[in-house]
């Protein structure tokens, strides 16, 4: 038995869970905080920077059975903040807590081909993708192709997992290559920018979605994000058709939660989708100071039962990314007036590491 509704819960009694215990959940914590809610993080051993300021921590696996049904028993409701906990965790939680996203929300996010099936059973437009189980279908996909971009399934991000192809550069073992027997070739899009669109769903399907946002990558990661999206970069019919899509997926997967989709605009003026994440976005942190409420606190008023708040955005802001190798960067940051600086609290600044983000207003 599954638990759906998510009833008002007071915050005098109630402890919301995070599954999960990044920067993302530690985010979660911060807005829950805000609103008066404890929460209780459940997350495995290692650099969990949410568990130092939870009321509540439990490191245990992911597959720990035992230990999931006593963390359901702790919590009033359960948010998700990393997309690739086993979908099977989500099951066991669900038998005693509302949750969010849901299941089916979650497996579609964890499968890069179960992603792009899904976008184009909807009537959404995709990149040409054909799914990759050996070198000989390999050869043969690359035939069609003049570049592309050969992706393991699962557990892909950040750039990792994918592999750039022509025909000049395919070998013989750039299947092996990858390290995974369940792949996806997706055609390489020529496109001028990509934008980011979030939704809100709650449990009774009431909906609500942030202005967009148009995203700059550095090295396979997000580096900036800047929002709302400006006209000349994403026209308005581009935008509505980008919103409709986020809605018509948070419809489909029945999320309650928080839902992202990646979309690229095209020379054409054409939105190609390119993949979703139902939890909070990384290209949607500048809503904390920029939108009348963030996505984490939007997440934990669906958990607690409570309305949905108000998306508007206060003016143009601007996100960036604050990797391990940017550090002095973060260093001056302090000094520059009107940034916003959110630190993650992790132990080891590494090279690729997301550290921070900064937030600051453009306009």
């Amino acid at each position: 038995m599954q638990i759906d509704a998510c009833p008002k819960i007071a915050p005098e009694t109630a402890v919301i869970g995070v599954l999960g215990g990044g920067q993302l959940g530690r985010m979660t914590i911060e807005a829950a905080s805000a609103l008066g809610y404890r929460c209780h993080v459940f997350a495995p051993s290692g650099d969990a920077p949410a568990t130092d300021i939870a009321s509540l921590s439990t490191r245990a696996d992911y597959h720990d059975a035992e230990a999931l049904a006593g963390f359901a028993k702790s919590v009033s409701a359960v948010v998700c903040e990393f997309e690739n906990v086993p979908v099977t965790a989500m099951d066991i939680l669900a038998e005693y807590v509302p949750i969010c996203p849901g299941s089916k929300a979650l497996g579609i996010a964890q499968h890069r081909l179960s992603e792009k099936n899904m976008a184009q059973a909807i009537g959404i437009a995709t990149p040409r993708y054909i799914a990759i189980g050996n070198q000989v279908e390999l050869n043969r996909a690359m035939t069609d192709f003049d570049a592309a971009i050969l992706k393991t399934c699962r557990m892909g991000y950040d750039g990792k997992g994918q592999m750039r192809l022509t025909a000049n550069n395919l070998t013989d073992d750039s299947f092996a290559q990858m390290g995974s027997d369940d792949l996806i070739l997706e055609e390489l899009v020529d496109f001028t920018a990509e934008a980011s669109f979030l939704v809100a769903r709650d449990q009774h399907g009431q909906m609500t979605t942030w202005p967009a946002s148009i995203n700059q990558h550095r090295n396979g990661i997000l580096h900036i994000s800047e929002a709302p999206a400006p006209a000349d970069i994403l026209p308005p019919e581009c935008e509505r058709q980008g919103m409709a899509a986020v809605k018509a997926i948070a419809e489909e997967l029945n999320l309650t939660g928080v839902l992202a989709v990646e979309m690229f605009i095209t020379a054409s003026g054409e939105l190609l989708f390119n993949e979703i994440a139902p939890r909070p976005h990384n290209s949607f942190h500048w809503t904390i100071e920029g939108a009348e409420t963030s996505q984490f606190s939007q997440l934990v008023r669906i958990a607690a039962g409570l309305p949905l708040g108000a998306t508007g955005a206060y003016n143009r802001w601007r996100m960036t990314n604050i990797l391990g190798q940017d550090m002095p960067e973060l260093d001056a940051a302090f000094a520059r007036p009107g940034v916003h600086v959110h630190r993650y609290g992790k132990a080891e600044a590494r090279t690729g590491r997301k550290m921070a983000h900064l937030n600051e207003k453009i306009g």
